[in-house]
């Protein structure tokens, strides 16, 4: 039967039945799977091999040899500490790796539930061992608290535009000459730098004056405008607790011997710093790239968002700011207050799940092993062994300070800010307790503060990579700007401010 004969085949009522299409057969599916997607593993450079080599043999040395008038604990904590040190410079893993690696050696080394019995067969010294707990804590300290709030606030500028507009609407006034702009970006900078990250500062600011730079001739101007930027956000970040990690490492180990400072107090000490250190850096930068003639242009226009989420932000925000600086009136702590808009921001849903995964966790944690670290430094008697073993009596307290904030300046122009901090300050506050002749606070503060002033090369801090990435600026004239200003603000903080601290009754 053909298909003409098909067509005209009665129904059983006896009606023609309509042609059916003729259906082609469905291709068959072949099941595929996707290649799996791999990242690969970059490899470690020479100099990362050799740290990694190195760290493991420092591990090792205190296991290996007796140090004399250290106690079991204590050479497993320097173990810890060398390993620590030599990761922190060379990088074989990342900070934040190193950091919370610190915290499980702790647990397992020297904590009261190690997996080695802690006293090393003294009972004394195993009932005297911390819980693993206190080593934990770390991750959830007041001063991680207190930074987290600062996070959720500079992420939140971020996402309703408020840096950005900020900024715009700042920079109106200084729209003239290269050099008077470019001191308008720098106290702009500077004033976001104090409550968001460095690096978020100088990445925004950075968005901000592209058409700026596009603007200048190629050569010395642009350089001295791209070199402005983060060489303010190092120095604004000194003007509060929340500004930069070293500010909330040196409260913290100031807190673990009993010694409160509160974020005015903070504020009090730095930011007359900032602000002397501010001036001559513009003054610097002026004079060697920014010829007097050199004009500037400016279009800056603000769109400011006035949904709901971004005026109940603009509500949390302020209100963590005004508390965070009426502290002395209202008598709550800093930390407590920085978990408000945490709690304010999740709870409007001004902020959420999304936001969170965000922050910048690594960054806390390395604050945590930080804090971490210098717990395990006093626990064990590391720090006065350590102490001893120099001959500090022999020195001023004045030439203790100034060796003390030369080692962090210089180390924090080679290794990351917040991982000298974490090496030097709990040190120098041991130290500091030990000896007669020379304040704790003060001690603290300078040798936190020198951790920030290291910014002569793209490795010594995140703002001067992402300006040297610009492709504006040599490596010179990085070195130039950051070792003249660096080395003349660590010589006024050694030798100008802690009188002055003294004066004001800042210093117990």
């Amino acid at each position: 039967m053909t298909d003409h004969a098909s067509k005209n085949t009665p129904s059983p009522s006896g009606q023609p039945q309509p042609r059916q299409p003729l259906r082609r057969p469905r291709p068959v599916r072949r099941a595929t799977t996707k290649p799996p997607v791999t990242t690969k593993r970059p490899p470690l450079g020479t100099k990362q091999k050799i740290g990694l080599v190195l760290g493991l043999v420092a591990f090792l040395f205190p296991f290996l040899v007796d140090i004399p008038n250290l106690s079991v604990p204590g050479e497993r904590m320097l173990a810890i500490f060398l390993l620590a040190i030599v990761f922190w410079i060379t990088e074989p893993i990342s900070l934040t790796a190193t950091a919370v690696l610190v915290i499980f050696l702790e647990v397992i080394l020297i904590s009261s539930g190690a997996i080695l019995d802690p006293g090393g067969g003294d009972p004394a010294l195993a009932e005297a061992a911390l819980p693993a707990a206190d080593y934990f804590a770390a991750l959830a300290n007041p001063v991680i608290i207190l930074f987290l709030g600062g996070f959720m606030i500079a992420d939140g500028a971020e996402k309703f535009g408020l840096d950005k507009n900020l900024a715009a609407v700042m920079l109106k006034p200084f729209s003239d000459s290269a050099r008077a702009t470019t001191a308008g970006l720098m106290l702009i900078t500077a004033l976001l730098s104090m409550f968001m990250s460095n690096t978020a500062t100088t990445a925004t600011m950075f968005a901000v004056v592209a058409p700026i730079l596009r603007s200048l001739p190629k050569g010395k101007a642009r350089a001295g405008v791209a070199l402005a930027i983060p060489t303010a956000a190092n120095i604004g970040g000194i003007g509060t607790p929340v500004g930069t990690p070293p500010n909330a490492i040196a409260i913290a180990a100031l807190a673990e011997r009993g010694i409160t400072v509160s974020f005015v107090d903070w504020m009090i000490m730095a930011i007359p710093f900032m602000l002397v250190v501010l001036i001559f850096s513009w003054l610097f930068i002026s004079v060697v790239f920014l010829p007097k003639d050199v004009k500037i242009k400016i279009d800056m226009t603000s769109s400011w968002d006035m949904s709901t989420n971004a005026k109940l932000f603009y509500a949390v925000a302020a209100t963590t700011i005004l508390l965070w600086m009426t502290e002395p009136l209202h008598g709550v702590s800093s930390n407590i207050v920085g978990f408000f808009p945490v709690v304010a921001l999740l709870a409007l849903k001004v902020m959420g799940g999304d936001d969170i995964k965000k922050l910048d966790w690594p960054v806390l944690w390395l604050v945590s092993g930080g804090i971490a670290l210098g717990t395990g430094v006093g626990a064990t008697g590391l720090d006065e062994w350590l102490v001893s073993s120099v001959p500090w009596e022999t020195m001023s307290g004045l030439a203790i300070l100034a060796l003390l904030a030369l080692i962090a300046f210089g180390m924090a122009n080679v290794i990351s800010h917040s991982a000298a901090a974490n090496l030097l300050v709990p040190l120098a506050v041991s130290l500091a307790v030990s000896l007669d002749g020379i304040d704790t606070i003060t001690v603290a503060v300078v040798v936190a503060i020198a951790c920030s002033l290291g910014m002569s090369m793209p490795i010594s801090t995140p703002p001067n990579a992402i300006a040297y990435s610009t492709g504006e600026i040599k490596i010179s004239q990085m070195a130039l700007v950051g070792m003249v200003v660096g080395s003349l603000a660590t010589a006024l903080l050694v030798f100008g401010l802690p009188p002055v601290w003294d004066l004001l009754g800042l210093l117990q």
